[in-house]
């Protein structure tokens, strides 16, 4: 591999911390693209990215910090600790972004915990009574409100601590995609593409959202033949009940679980396809659309069963075997495609950059050259963001927000997953990916409002598993449309009291709120002593 194409971008004019690579275009002179950067300064991650859509530069990606990045990773995953990971230093190294997405990893895992205390024992001694899941869902509807409020407290908390809390939306530069008729801009008073809004929303309406009602229903369909599969695996175990036909239960669950997880696979590249096919100006919009199609298809393909299977059926039983075949066949597949796989094929990939991978970790007191490092890091796989990370994440909360009360061990399995989870994202972002560029963020964004969509699901959802109980049914004998307003008004109240507990209980502790006030006050006090002084030397 040749390295007559790369350049770092300090060439340009730009200055960065970490060394910065570029690599041209082979058709491309550096003139042309000296010209070009020097017109987007202003813009530069908008800019580079639009060179990147224009085919004019190949990629762009700053160097990993050798030494630095060495004692990250001991203080990460290369030893097995009992202790919190090192936020402060990833936050340093890679960004607030992705800090944010390890914070709420480890706080999310460590939210689990009671539940999962909680979950065992109840699963050991009320394994063969399926009924008993009362006060479990009970506690589920309390564990998913207050965790989600606690986190936005945390968050902010981080978010001080790295000086983003208070940090204003940047006006945003139309995206390198956006296409459109060259119009005027008011508010740049540059010349820019414009697209007519009301194209768009056809788009919208008349293509993507019928698509994406198509593919639910294909989620549906798929869904009735898993059932079917589960029926004829039940009546041939009925018929000869034996070890391997008891065996044979489970195969259904498993081969619908890796449907589900082909299916999103699929259903994310038309998504991403439809989402930029819509021609969004803003990035910030092309994102919103993006994860609300890809959640609503998620949250259906996964959930869609579960909720047939409790609320129709009303089978317990088969609900707990399908949540825990489903959960455990995902994070198996999971764990195989994020940690196994990615290095897997990056060492078939390029058997040339794995030997240099291994001379490096032979000589790893000793500096590797500058065009050895680009040529290893060139070749590295690129990170596309927390996106999936995220919907892991948002998947796994609702197995356990919503049904974990008839299969306990949920949490447990989740908090397992998540341990694992730590440690192999931070091998591929240390070994596996190139270094991404620092994304500041002041929180999570729209996957809050994601996992805050389904703690209300999940409460709903709670509430009626605890109507549907025997316990419960037993107070209303001879009555169920009773039981049934009961229920309902029940579930009301809860969402009631959730919501008032969401403006109870701040977004920003109170202490990080006088010092945001008081910084407030001196810059204002500072402001009247500058404008004296003005007035003063004015006069």
């Amino acid at each position: 591999m040749g390295l007559q194409n790369f350049r770092t971008l300090a060439t340009f004019g730009f200055r960065f911390t970490p060394l910065v690579v570029v690599e041209l275009a082979s058709n491309v002179k550096e003139e042309t693209i000296t010209w070009l950067l020097s017109r987007i300064r202003d813009q530069q991650q908008n800019g580079v990215r639009r060179l990147l859509s224009k085919g004019l530069l190949v990629q762009i990606f700053p160097l990993h910090e050798k030494e630095e990045l060495k004692r990250l990773s001991f203080s990460w995953y290369k030893k097995v600790k009992l202790s919190l990971q090192p936020l402060d230093d990833i936050r340093h190294y890679y960004g607030e972004g992705q800090a944010l997405y390890f914070g709420f990893l480890e706080y999310f895992t460590f939210a689990l915990v009671p539940m999962a205390l909680i979950g065992v024992p109840y699963y050991l001694f009320d394994w063969e009574d399926y009924d008993k899941y009362v006060v479990f869902a009970v506690f589920n509807l309390i564990w998913c409100t207050v965790i989600l409020e606690l986190w936005k407290r945390f968050s902010a908390s981080l978010a001080y601590r790295w000086g983003t809390l208070s940090r204003k939306k940047a006006f945003e530069e139309p995206r390198p995609g956006f296409h459109g008729v060259l119009g005027f801009n008011p508010v740049t008073g540059r010349e820019e593409p414009v697209y007519p809004t009301a194209k768009r929303h056809l788009r919208i309406y008349l293509v993507s959202l019928p698509f994406v009602l198509l593919c639910l229903y294909l989620s549906l369909y798929v869904m009735m033949i898993y059932f079917q599969m589960e029926g004829w695996a039940l009546s041939v175990h009925d018929e000869d009940p034996t070890f391997w036909t008891g065996i044979l239960l489970f195969i259904p669950s498993i081969i619908y679980a890796v449907v589900i997880e082909i299916m999103n696979l699929i259903y994310r590249y038309a998504a991403e396809f439809l989402t930029e096919w819509e021609n969004h100006r803003l990035e910030s919009s092309y994102q919103n659309h993006l994860v609300l199609k890809v959640l609503v298809f998620n949250f259906f393909n996964c959930f869609a069963s579960l909720f047939y299977i409790a609320f129709v059926m009303q089978d317990m039983v088969l609900l707990r075997q399908s949540l825990a075949t489903l959960l455990i066949t995902s994070q198996i597949l999971n764990q195989f495609m994020e940690a196994f796989l990615p290095y897997w094929l990056q060492r078939r990939r390029n058997k040339k950059m794995i030997r240099k991978v291994q001379k490096k970790r032979t000589l790893e007191d000793k500096e590797l050259p500058l065009v050895e490092q680009v040529r290893l890091e060139a070749d590295m796989s690129t990170y596309l963001g927390t996106f999936d990370d995220y919907l892991e994440l948002f998947l796994l909360f609702g197995y356990v927000s919503l049904f974990s009360c008839v299969y306990p061990l949920a949490a447990v399995l989740v908090v397992l997953n998540n341990i694992t989870e730590v440690y192999s994202d931070a091998f591929k972002m240390c070994q596996v990916f190139k270094r991404p560029f620092s994304d500041p963020a002041a929180n999570i964004g729209v996957w809050q409002l994601a996992f805050e969509a389904m703690s209300v699901i999940a409460v709903v959802t709670n509430c009626a598993l605890i109507g549907m109980s025997p316990q419960v049914k037993a107070y209303f004998p001879e009555s169920e449309t009773q039981l049934i307003l009961w229920t309902v008004a029940i579930e009301h109240g809860l969402l009631a009291f959730k919501f008032i507990l969401t403006f109870l209980i701040p977004d920003i502790p109170k202490h990080i709120q006088i010092k945001l006030s008081r910084l407030e006050f001196e810059s204002l006090e500072a402001l009247k002593k500058k404008v004296r002084s003005d007035c003063l030397v004015f006069v």
